[in-house]
Parts: C-alpha cells; sequence; structure tokens
C-alpha cells in the first residue's frame, strides 16, 4: 500500500490522526495514502477547507476532534501506561494488516514486550459468543490451550464468554495471547476482565487503533473485528448466534483470503445457529486444535525456512539472545529454568521463547523449550554461524 510523503518521522502526525479519523473510515485511509499522514494533519491543525469525499458537516466535526487533540500528551500517556504506537512501515509492523487497503489502522497501541510482527506470524483467532455455554466455553478453551502448546499464537478480544475462555486457555497453557480491544489499551473493557487483560499484557500483547483513554462503542467493537481477522491466519468460530460479532470476524477473513473455520454446536442450539450458517456457506469443519493446524498451516510459508533460523544470533535483539543462551544445548527445558538462567521473568522468557520459535530457534515439547537441529547447525555458507 503506497502512500505520497508518508516517511518515518510521521510518528506524531498518526498519533494525533487516531484521536480523530475513526478505525476503518476508508475516506480518511485513503486521504493518507493520497496525501500522507503530515499532509492530513496539517490540514486539519490549521483547519484548512475540506479534503474530497467529505461533507462540510463531517469536516468540521473533525476539525473539533483535531482542537483537543495533543499526539505529545498520548504519547506521554502511553509511556506511564507501558505502551507503544506502532506504525506502519516500522520494524514491528505486521504487514498482513496492509491486506485491509484504506480500511488498515493508522497504527496500533501496544502494551507487552513481544513483537507484534514476530507474533502474528504464526497466529490464530479464536472467537465467538460473549454469551456462550459450557460446552462453548469449554471447546474454546480447550482449542487455545492446545493451539498455544503447539506454538501457535491465540488472538481473540478480550470480551466475556468465547473470547476469555480462549485467552485463559492459552495462558493456562503457558501460551501466547493477543488481546485486541475496541477502546484505548490502557482501559481494559469489559471491566471484568481487567484482572484478565493485565495479565494478557504481562504475559502476552494487548492491541488497540484508538488512543490511550478511548471508550468503546458499538461501531468500534465491529470494525475492531477486521484486525483480528487481518492480523491471524484463520479465524476459528466456536459459537455464534445469527447476528454474533464473531460472524464479522469471520466474512473479514473470507473476504482477506484467510481460513474461515467453525467448530459445530448441537442442532438445536440457537448459539450455534451462526456457525452452522458459516459450515453451510463453505467455512470448514474442525473439531480440535489438529484440525486448525492442517488448515491454517496451508497459508502461504509465514512460517521461517526450517534448514535454519532467520536471523544469526548476533542480530537478535539483547533480550532474545539472553533466553537463547539460557537454554540447555541438549534437552528440553522448562521456561521457568529458562527464565532463571536468563535472569528474566517466567512472562518474558515465555514472550522471547515465542519470538525465537517464530524464527525458527527452537520449539516447543510438551511442557519444555528445545533448541531446534538448525539453531545447533553451524552455517558453512560464510554467513554468521548459530
Amino acid at each position: 500500500m503506497s502512500e505520497v510523503h508518508d516517511p518515518a518521522g510521521d510518528l506524531l502526525d498518526r498519533v494525533f490522526l487516531t484521536r480523530i479519523i475513526e478505525p476503518g473510515d476508508e475516506v480518511g485511509g485513503r486521504w493518507v495514502r493520497e496525501y500522507g499522514a503530515p499532509e492530513v494533519a496539517r490540514r486539519l491543525r490549521e483547519g484548512a477547507p475540506p479534503l474530497p469525499r467529505v461533507s462540510g458537516k463531517r469536516w468540521a466535526g473533525l476539525l473539533a476532534r483535531a482542537g483537543q487533540a495533543d499526539p505529545r500528551r498520548d504519547l506521554a500517556v502511553a509511556e506511564q501506561a507501558g505502551m507503544r504506537f506502532v506504525r506502519p512501515g516500522a520494524t514491528e509492523w505486521p504487514g498482513q494488516l496492509d491486506d485491509l487497503g484504506d480500511a488498515r489502522p493508522l497504527g496500533l497501541w501496544v502494551r507487552g514486550r513481544p513483537s507484534l510482527r514476530m507474533w502474528a506470524l504464526k497466529s490464530v483467532a479464536v472467537v465467538g459468543a460473549r454469551a456462550c455455554t459450557e460446552y462453548g466455553a469449554h471447546m474454546a478453551a480447550t482449542l487455545a490451550a492446545d493451539l498455544a502448546g503447539r506454538g501457535w499464537v491465540v488472538v481473540s478480544g478480550g470480551a466475556y464468554g468465547v473470547d476469555g475462555a480462549a485467552h485463559r486457555g492459552a495462558l493456562g497453557a503457558d501460551g501466547a495471547t493477543v488481546a485486541v480491544l475496541a477502546c484505548g489499551v490502557d482501559r481494559p473493557y469489559p471491566r471484568g476482565h481487567t484482572e484478565l487483560i493485565s495479565r494478557i499484557a504481562e504475559q502476552g500483547l494487548v492491541v488497540g487503533e484508538l488512543a490511550p483513554g478511548e471508550h468503546p462503542t458499538p461501531s468500534r467493537f465491529i470494525l475492531r473485528n477486521r484486525v483480528i481477522a487481518a492480523l491471524t491466519r484463520g479465524t476459528v468460530v466456536v459459537e455464534a448466534a445469527h447476528r454474533s460479532g464473531s460472524l464479522v470476524t469471520a466474512r473479514a477473513a473470507q473476504r482477506l483470503g484467510r481460513h474461515t473455520i467453525g467448530v459445530p454446536g448441537p442442532a438445536t442450539s440457537s448459539r450455534s445457529a451462526g456457525v452452522h450458517g458459516l459450515l453451510r456457506a463453505g467455512a470448514v469443519l474442525v473439531t480440535d486444535a489438529d484440525d486448525v493446524i492442517e488448515m491454517v498451516g496451508d497459508i502461504g510459508d509465514l512460517a521461517p525456512d526450517r534448514r535454519g533460523p532467520v536471523l544469526p544470533r548476533d542480530l537478535l535483539e539483547p533480550h532474545a539472545r539472553q533466553v537463547l543462551a539460557a537454554l540447555p544445548a541438549q534437552r528440553a527445558a522448562t521456561a521457568a529454568e529458562i527464565a532463571r538462567g536468563a535472569q528474566t521473568t517466567q512472562d518474558d522468557a515465555i514472550a522471547r521463547l515465542y519470538e525465537l520459535k517464530a524464527l525458527g530457534y527452537v520449539e516447543r515439547h510438551d511442557d519444555g523449550w528445545k533448541l531446534t537441529r538448525q539453531a545447533t547447525t553451524p552455517v558453512r555458507d560464510g554467513r554468521h554461524g548459530s
């Protein structure tokens, strides 16, 4: 997605625009693509005449928002809350979000230590009904735990019901999980999931498009779902009624060419009626993590080449190198053991191990982690060895 005059120095302008342009606004996204974020921001700051494809009334509303925006204050608040802003083109930006075209996020606010780009390379969305049944919660938690145990990152929306069960399943397996929120990531929503979302930020990642302190709205929930769909290799819907928001995620995944996957429920259950409709429309039926992995593993060659690590060790981030150095040469070790050797927390060690897995250095063995063969085999073609 090429943009006019949109240099790496536009971070402040993009932070400014997150206060003004709503998530998924394709008109605003087209402005940024055609004029560049700095020019769009300048026109809004200076009260210039309306940009194309917008009414005078709406432009006036945007100018009113612009008058209240303070990107430096937002960045200061974010830093205090342990957040960072990741813009398109940055090293951590997941390139698959560019598939959204003009609906692509202006940037993402991120809480958590791991690299969003690395984690997104091998991720699956698990979504479903907020008012789920015990069956739905059990299936979501079991699928997420098994996927996490196999080295996959579980992405969901942090909501009650299936989302929360999926996050808890991944966390319970000492796995990787990402919550994509429809509000400022410094103010977890729903409030009843404050502890869960804080735990995700410690062990995984919490991300969102909205500036610090922003509140959720019904439209923001719906538009958030396109990010979940674009970020992941496929979307698994566990339980969903006919009008469930999780079906929006699934349909967005279909439009983006991602796999759309459904877990069947009882034929008499209205809470599975939406999933059954997806299955009739071409989604793939699955019953366990093996089925899911068989599907999502076919999406492109996003995993690193199994003949060797993508990066030599001296190009890894220092914390990742420290964790890698703590793995025993000939056996698997638990995350707790690796954390002690790396002199870091267990949550940090797990986060780094999932990054190293995405790069081909380590693999998960039951409750432990082990160096891969290519990580212990010297490279013989003149490049840096590992």
